[in-house]
Parts: C-alpha cells; sequence; structure tokens
C-alpha cells in the first residue's frame, strides 16, 4: 500500500473513531422518561451549572493556566446572564419553572446560541443535537401548558411567551369601593397634600410622567413611578422588590419621608376617623375599623380593578387578525427576534423577574458620560434589599402593558421616548444595534399594547413634549 493511501485511510478510520466517540457521549436521553426528567438530563449533559450557577463545581483542568481565565471569564458572564439553579431545582420538584426562565432556555435553543462553540468543541456531550432540540422544545411547550394555559389565545399563539389580559381578576367590590376612595385620599399624608393618585394617576395611565415624583414639601424621590395599572400581575412591587403584595406596597408610600411624610399610620387612622361618616362606611365592610391593614387591603382591592385587557395586540392573540396593522405584526416579529419576549413574557409582558440593567453594555457607565449622572442609591436595584453582590442593577422589569402613556422610560427616568428607549433597550440588553426602520416598527407595536379601562382604550390626559 503506499504511503499516502495508508495516510488517507488512517485519517478516515480517525474521523470515523470520533464519529463513533462524539456519537456514543451525546446521546439524547431516553425518550420514555417524563418531559422534565428529558430536559433535566439535557442541562445536566450539557454542563450549563458550569456557567449558569454561583458556585459551580469545575473541572480539573479549569485550575490550568491558559484555560482558567477562559473559563472564569465564561462563568462569570454566564451567571450574570441567567441563574440556572432556581430552574433545576423546580425541574427536580416538579414545579413550575418562571415563565421569564422558560421563555430564555426556549429561545437560546431555537436560535442555537447555547451552548457556546467553545464549550462543547471540549466537551462533546454538551452539543445540542436535533433530537435533544426537538425534546426542549416539545418541553417547553408541554410545560407551558400545563402551568401557564394560554386559554384566551387563539390556537395558533397557544404557545407564545406573552397571554392575553383577562377580563378582570377576583376582588373584593366592596372593599373596592374603599379603596378607590382611600387611593385618591390626600388625608394618607402628613400635610393633606398627596394621595396615590398624585403620582399614579387614573387619568394619567397610573403615572405623572414625571422623571421623579414630588412628595409632601416638594421633595423628588429617587426613582421613576411605575404604573399602578396591571401591577397586580407583578411578581413583587417597586423597581428593587422590596414589597411581596399590593398591600405591602400600598403601606410604603404613606410613611416615606420624602413622599407622603407620616410618621405612623396611627395618625392615618386618626385623620380618618375623625371623618364619621366615611369611618362608618369603611366599618360596614371591616368591622373591625381602620388600621394600617385595613387600609392598604382595601387599596390592593381597588388596584386589582386597575387592569386593561383588549388591546389590538390582545384581540391579535386571540384571533382577530385585523387588530393589528401590517407594521404591527412586522414589530411584533423583531420583537420575538431581539429578545425581548424573553424578559417581557407573561400577562403583563415584564414585572415577573429580576433583571441587570447593562446586561451586553455598561449602562452606567455611559449615563455618567453622556448625560453627566453619577450613580445614585436607587441605581442599586435589588442589591438594596438583599447585598448580595450578584442583584446590584438588578430591577424588576417594567410591564409594557400601556407603555406608549408612561414616558419617561427606566428605572431613572432617564429615557423620554419610546424610540429611543427600544434604540438603547437592544444595545444595552441584546447587544446589537437596532435599525432605524426596525425601531419603528417595534414601536409600533408596543403602541398596539395599549388596553382599555372600563370598556374604553385608556388614554393620558398629558401629551408627550
Amino acid at each position: 500500500m503506499k504511503k499516502s493511501h495508508k495516510i488517507l485511510l488512517g485519517g478516515a478510520i480517525v474521523v470515523v473513531g470520533l464519529a463513533i466517540t462524539y456519537r456514543a457521549v451525546n446521546q439524547a436521553p431516553d425518550a420514555s422518561l417524563p418531559a422534565d426528567q428529558q430536559m433535566a438530563q439535557i442541562m445536566d449533559d450539557g454542563g450549563c451549572v458550569f456557567c449558569h450557577t454561583a458556585n459551580p463545581d469545575l473541572p480539573f483542568y479549569a485550575k490550568f493556566p491558559i484555560a482558567k481565565s477562559l473559563i472564569l471569564k465564561d462563568v462569570a458572564e454566564g451567571y450574570k446572564a441567567f441563574d440556572i439553579a432556581p430552574m433545576m431545582q423546580a425541574l427536580a420538584e416538579g414545579k413550575p419553572i418562571n415563565e421569564v426562565d422558560l421563555a430564555k432556555v426556549e429561545k437560546a435553543v431555537a436560535d442555537g446560541t447555547m451552548p457556546l462553540m467553545q464549550y462543547y468543541l471540549v466537551h462533546w456531550g454538551s452539543s445540542l443535537t436535533s433530537t435533544k432540540t426537538d425534546m426542549v422544545m416539545a418541553w417547553a411547550k408541554q410545560h407551558r401548558e400545563k402551568f401557564y394555559p394560554n386559554t384566551l389565545a387563539a390556537a395558533e399563539f397557544k404557545n407564545e411567551t406573552v397571554r392575553p389580559i383577562p377580563d378582570a381578576v377576583p376582588f373584593d367590590s366592596a372593599k373596592a369601593v374603599l379603596g378607590e376612595a382611600l387611593y385618591h385620599d390626600t388625608r394618607l399624608s402628613a400635610d393633606g397634600t398627596i394621595s396615590c393618585a398624585t403620582c399614579h394617576g387614573i387619568n394619567m395611565a397610573g403615572v405623572d410622567n414625571k422623571q421623579y415624583s414630588e412628595g409632601i414639601k416638594g421633595q423628588k424621590g429617587g426613582v421613576n413611578a411605575p404604573t399602578s395599572f396591571n401591577a397586580c400581575f407583578n411578581f413583587v412591587q417597586f423597581w428593587d422588590g422590596r414589597a411581596a403584595t399590593l398591600a405591602e406596597q400600598a403601606g410604603g408610600p404613606p410613611l416615606n419621608p420624602v413622599e407622603m411624610g407620616c410618621s405612623s399610620f396611627d395618625e392615618i387612622v386618626e385623620r380618618l376617623q375623625a371623618d364619621a361618616e366615611f369611618t362608618a362606611r369603611f366599618k360596614a365592610v371591616y368591622p373591625e375599623g381602620l388600621s394600617q391593614q385595613t387600609i392598604t387591603d382595601a387599596i390592593a382591592e381597588y388596584e386589582k380593578t386597575l387592569i386593561t385587557p383588549n388591546s389590538a395586540f390582545d384581540r391579535y392573540l386571540k384571533g382577530d387578525k385585523k387588530a393589528m396593522n401590517d407594521t404591527q405584526i412586522e414589530g411584533y416579529a423583531l420583537f420575538k427576534e431581539y429578545n425581548c419576549a424573553t424578559c417581557h413574557a407573561g400577562v403583563n409582558m415584564g414585572g415577573l423577574t429580576y433583571e441587570l440593567m447593562g446586561k451586553r453594555a455598561n449602562y452606567f457607565k455611559d449615563r455618567e458620560v453622556n448625560a453627566k449622572s453619577g450613580l445614585t442609591d436607587a441605581d442599586n436595584g435589588r442589591w438594596a434589599q438583599t447585598k448580595v453582590e450578584r442583584d446590584r442593577y438588578r430591577f424588576k422589569t417594567p410591564t409594557l402593558r400601556n407603555v406608549a402613556l408612561t414616558w419617561p422610560y427606566y428605572h431613572d427616568g432617564s429615557v423620554k421616548t419610546l424610540d429611543e428607549a427600544i434604540e438603547m433597550m437592544s444595545r444595552y440588553q441584546v447587544g446589537r444595534e437596532m435599525s432605524k426602520d426596525d425601531v419603528a416598527k417595534v414601536k409600533s407595536f408596543l403602541e398596539a399594547l395599549t388596553g382599555q379601562y372600563k370598556g374604553q382604550t385608556l388614554t393620558n390626559v398629558n401629551k408627550q413634549q
């Protein structure tokens, strides 16, 4: 046999051997396993925990001089982007996975962006074969159907990451009537000048359209006031999540010295009790009388009525193909292409997780340079509550419902227009520069998210400058 033939034969044997080895170490899970177990095995085989957990058990070669810096960089970036631990725990316990985590994993697998090439070239068992990919996509659909059934959507939209707002959510009507009165009552503030509606006006789409709201004595807060509409769909309240419920949130501003300035709810109760008629009405619903617990509970019941169903987008998802125009439909496709529909998932299109502000570029550094605006305590986000370093600069994602009416944007209220907010989100969160044409289409889609309140399209008496 000629030498060249021997080389070719040897090379062929090596290729075949590598192919056999690759196939042996990259087997898909047994098809008979439950979907959650299949998914857990795929994630485990893929080594996802190496880069997406706080304290990964790294392989021995992670200590090698050259590999160490590369691996640790990937680990730091991976964990910053996504913490997989809650998902793995939910899979093990058969519990629902957060809608955003579900959407993120589904999108990454569909796009083929995970695992990273430099990882699966070394760890052959980690790459996603077509069989594994099919299993992941089937699992995501099954998981969504089981835990987040999209009952209002037309058949073709059942597996979307977003869902239409229902026409109503359960609430106590008698308590809500009292809550509405309290929401607009300036007696909840120390000097009788500020109510909940001052910063969250019902005729202003639940906001005040100011960068920072003004409290008693003209004092200004440190974050932009989020809308009170659809707040009942948020998993926590406030940008930093310091309130777990609507009632808990309602108890915060009255005692905040910058906002409503009361020393305690006792003084609020005393002022309200001086109103005999209101006290009688209140006791008819709450026999235990006025207290911090009953006042905030009533406000929370009222806020459950502040939902805005039947936007053009909702009607489109329900099957009305004419509810959105062609530009808005294209904008929705781009919204998904640019990964917006992952963090802004669910009924509220947001409000389900804490996300890092500046995932792909340093937002705060650029703000300091361009706007000469240094960091404030409010910029720390969730870190203010947990003191966990990973939570620094993470904020509860805002709802995109009625977003065309709730300017200015971001936690710092620094962005005045929707166009700019879209363009910046693409750059800082996705790492892509969005063209002006795409920005216009996404904006048109976001304008289709304005819903109806009491049967009428929600409006804002303010006019954007």
